[in-house]
C-alpha cells in the first residue's frame, strides 16, 4: 500500500472510497463536487418544505414566490389531473402549422414563448466590443449528444436512435396519436435530426469558442433562407435598430435553404412536435415525467427518474436559481470564509503575475499586456450583491388565483427571454453573475474578464477553517487558480483586459504558446479510460487551466508558514475522487471538455517536479514523468 502512490495516486487517495461508494439511483455519478451538491440540496429542500408548512419564516423578498412555485411543482396530484392539458395549446399551434409563411407570420412570438426552431437566438457581450450587448445565431442541438454519433460505425448510434423511438412513440400516444400516427412523427422528427447533422460543428470544433465570433450584416442574414424571415423575426424580438447579428456557426446557415426546404417541412413540424413535448414533460404527470426522461436517463446510465421531491426542487432552482442562491450564500456564507478566500485569490494572482514577469519565452510587450489583463481582472466571492431586476418581475401565481406549474414556468421563461432581448446594444453588467451562488462550480468569463466563485463551492472538500492551510490550497486554491490560468488558456488568452476579442501577442510568443497547448494536447490524447479514449483538442483548454491552477497553488501554499505538502497533494486528489457509470463517461468523453477526473488528478501532479521530490517517485514508478516530458506553460 505504502507504494501505490507512487503507482496510482488518485487510487492511493481515493481506493477505499470508491470500494464503497454508491452512485445514486437517479444519478450517474458520485465523488467530491456531486457529494457536495447533495448536501446542499437536502439541506434547500428541507428549508424549502419548513417555508411551505410555515415552521421557517418565510423572507420578506422574492423567496415567497420560489416557495410558492416550489408547492406548485411538488403537488403532484393537482399535475396527474391536468396530465398533458398545459401544453395542449402549443401542441395545437404547432399541429395547424401549413407552411413557412404561416410559421413566419408569428415567428416573433413563437421565438419569445420558447417553441422549438432549428435555429436559436440569444444575447451576450459582443466579443469584439465586450462592454455591449449583441445578438447571436445559432443552430439548434442534435437529439444525439454530438454529430459525430451519426458516423459509420459509431457503437451506440443506433441503440440510442431506438430508445429514443420507443420512449417518444410511447409519449405521442399519451398525447393522443395513434400507434401509426406516433411511429410517423418519431421517424420524421429523427429524420430531421439526422438532415441536421452535416452542418452542425462537433464538440471538438466548437472548444475553440472565439471561432463563433462572424458578425453578418443583417442583410446577409436575410439571405440565409428563403422560408424562415429572419428580418421579421429580428424586428418583432428587439425595440432597438441593428446592423449586424453574430453567427456561431456560417456553415449550418449558409446550408439553411438546404436544410430547411418545403420537402424537409413535415420533417421539421414532426421534430418541433416531439421537441415540444419533451420541453414539458417534466412539469407534468408523474407518467410523463418518468417516460420524458427515458432517453436522458439512458444516455448517462442513470437507473432511476429523480425523486418527485428533489425534481420539484430542480424545476424550481431552474425559475429562482439567483433568488434561492442569494438566500443560500446570505445566511451560511461567512465573513471568515470570505476573507480566507479572497486572500487566496490575492495570492494566487500575485502567484501569477510573479511567473508572468519571469517567463522567459514571453517578450516583454506581451507580459506587460498580461499583467495588464491580471490586474483588471474582477473577482466574485460568494454571493452578488444583487440579483438581476427580471426577477422582480416573477410573481407566481398559485392555484387559488389560476395558476398551474407549467403556466407559472411559461409566464417567467418568457419574461426572462424577453429580457434577454432587451438588453441589445445595452451596457453589460461585469457584477451579474451567470451561476447562481448555491452552484457547485466556478467560472471565468472572457467577455467579462470575471471569475466567480459561488458559495456552495467553498466548503469540504475544496475549502474549509477545519482544513490545513495546504489542504484549502491543494482543493479551492487550485480550483481558483484554474479559474485564473482560463483567462491566458488557448480560449481565454485571445480576449484583453476588458474582455475584447483582441490578439495583445507578439507572434513569436503567441506561436511558442501555441507549441506549448499541442504538447499539452499530446499529453492527453488517446488516453484509454472507461472503454473509450481523451480526445486532446477537446479538453486541451481546461487541461491547461488544471496545469496552471495546480502549479501556482502550489507555489501559493509554500509561501504559508505552516505548508504541508502531503496535505496539498492528497486534497487536490481527493477533491477529482468519482465513481461513475461507464455510459455516462464515455459520453463525458465524447462531449465533455474537461477530461476524466483520474486523469485529471495524476497527469497534472506528474507534470509538478515537487510532487516527484515529495513522494520519492523515480523511474520505473508509474506515476513518474521525465522532467522533458513534463508539459509546463504557467
Amino acid at each position: 500500500m505504502s507504494d501505490l502512490k507512487k503507482q496510482d495516486f488518485y487510487e492511493y487517495v481515493n481506493g477505499d472510497w470508491i470500494k464503497t461508494a454508491v452512485i445514486p439511483a437517479d444519478k450517474p455519478a458520485t465523488g467530491g463536487f456531486q457529494d457536495l451538491v447533495e448536501v446542499i440540496d437536502q439541506l434547500l429542500m428541507n428549508e424549502l418544505n419548513q417555508m411551505s408548512d410555515g415552521s421557517l419564516e418565510l423572507p420578506e423578498n422574492r423567496m415567497q414566490d420560489a416557495v410558492k412555485l416550489y408547492q406548485l411543482a411538488r403537488d403532484y396530484d393537482t399535475r396527474n389531473q391536468l396530465g398533458s392539458t398545459p401544453i395542449a395549446d402549443l401542441l395545437a399551434r404547432v399541429s395547424n402549422l401549413t407552411s413557412f409563411e404561416a410559421l413566419n407570420q408569428q415567428l416573433g412570438d413563437w421565438i419569445k414563448e420558447g417553441l422549438p426552431l432549428p435555429f436559436h437566438f440569444f444575447v451576450m457581450p459582443d466579443m469584439k466590443k465586450a462592454t455591449e450587448h449583441a445578438l447571436y445565431l445559432n443552430p439548434t442541438s442534435l437529439i444525439l449528444p454530438d454529430k459525430t454519433y451519426y458516423e459509420e460505425g459509431h457503437p451506440q448510434t443506433e441503440k440510442l436512435l431506438q430508445v429514443f423511438f420507443e420512449m417518444t412513440v410511447k409519449l405521442l400516444q399519451q398525447f393522443g396519436k395513434t400507434l401509426p400516427e406516433a411511429e410517423t412523427i418519431a421517424e420524421q422528427a429523427l429524420a430531421f435530426d439526422k438532415a441536421l447533422a452535416p452542418y452542425v460543428l462537433s464538440a471538438e470544433e466548437s472548444a475553440d469558442y472565439t471561432k463563433a465570433y462572424n458578425p453578418k450584416k443583417v442583410t446577409e442574414v436575410a439571405a440565409y433562407s428563403q422560408q424562415i424571415d429572419f428580418l421579421k423575426a429580428i424586428d418583432e424580438l428587439l425595440s432597438v435598430t441593428i446592423d449586424q447579428v453574430i453567427v456561431t456557426e456560417p456553415i449550418y446557415f449558409e446550408a439553411f435553404d438546404e436544410i430547411i426546404s418545403d420537402d424537409h417541412f413535415p420533417l421539421m413540424k414532426s421534430w418541433m412536435y416531439v421537441q415540444t413535448i419533451l420541453t414539458y414533460t417534466s412539469y407534468l404527470s408523474e407518467e410523463l415525467r418518468q417516460l420524458g426522461g427515458t432517453y436522458r436517463r439512458f444516455l448517462s446510465g442513470v437507473d432511476e427518474a429523480m425523486p418527485q421531491e428533489k425534481a420539484a426542487y430542480y424545476l424550481t432552482l431552474g425559475e429562482f436559481g439567483q433568488v434561492i442562491g442569494l438566500y443560500y450564500g446570505q445566511k451560511y456564507f461567512g465573513d471568515k470564509a470570505k476573507q480566507d478566500v479572497q486572500h487566496m485569490v490575492q495570492t494566487m494572482i500575485g502567484v501569477y503575475k510573479e511567473r508572468l514577469a519571469t517567463k522567459e519565452w514571453l517578450s516583454e510587450a506581451t507580459r506587460e499586456k498580461a499583467i495588464v489583463k491580471l490586474n483588471n481582472m474582477g473577482v466574485h466571492v460568494g454571493y452578488p450583491d444583487k440579483i438581476p431586476a427580471v426577477y422582480d418581475l416573477f410573481v407566481t401565481k398559485t392555484a387559488e388565483e389560476g395558476g398551474t406549474l407549467v403556466s407559472n414556468v411559461r409566464h417567467f421563461s418568457r419574461l426572462a427571454r424577453e429580457n434577454r432581448f432587451s438588453k441589445v446594444k445595452q451596457p453589460v453588467d461585469r457584477n451579474e453573475w451567470s451561476m447562481a451562488a448555491c452552484t457547485v462550480n466556478a467560472y471565468y468569463s472572457g467577455m467579462m474578464n470575471v471569475i466567480v466563485f459561488p458559495a456552495a463551492i467553498l466548503q469540504k472538500p475544496f475549502y474549509s477553517v477545519e482544513q490545513s492551510a495546504s489542504a484549502n490550497y491543494g482543493g479551492i486554491g487550485a480550483v481558483i487558480a484554474h479559474e485564473i490560468s482560463h483567462a491566458f488558456d488557448n480560449n481565454g488568452a485571445k480576449f484583453d483586459e476588458f474582455g475584447n476579442l483582441n490578439n495583445w501577442w507578439s507572434d513569436e510568443d503567441l506561436a511558442h504558446f501555441d507549441q506549448l497547448a499541442e504538447a499539452m494536447i499530446a499529453e492527453f490524447d488517446g488516453l484509454e479510460i472507461a472503454g473509450g479514449k481523451v480526445n486532446g483538442k477537446l479538453t486541451v483548454s481546461e487541461n491547461i487551466a488544471d496545469a496552471g491552477g495546480l502549479s501556482c497553488a502550489l507555489e501559493a501554499a509554500k509561501k504559508e508558514s505552516n505548508v504541508a505538502l502531503d496535505d496539498f497533494f492528497t486534497n487536490w486528489a481527493k477533491i477529482w475522487r468519482t465513481k461513475a457509470k461507464e455510459q455516462y463517461q464515455q459520453l463525458l468523453l465524447s462531449v465533455d471538455v474537461h477530461g476524466p477526473a483520474k486523469l485529471r488528478a495524476n497527469i497534472q501532479l506528474q507534470n509538478l517536479a515537487d510532487f516527484h521530490a515529495f513522494y520519492g517517485i523515480e523511474a520505473g514508478d508509474a506515476m513518474y514523468r521525465a522532467p522533458e516530458d513534463r508539459v509546463q506553460i504557467w
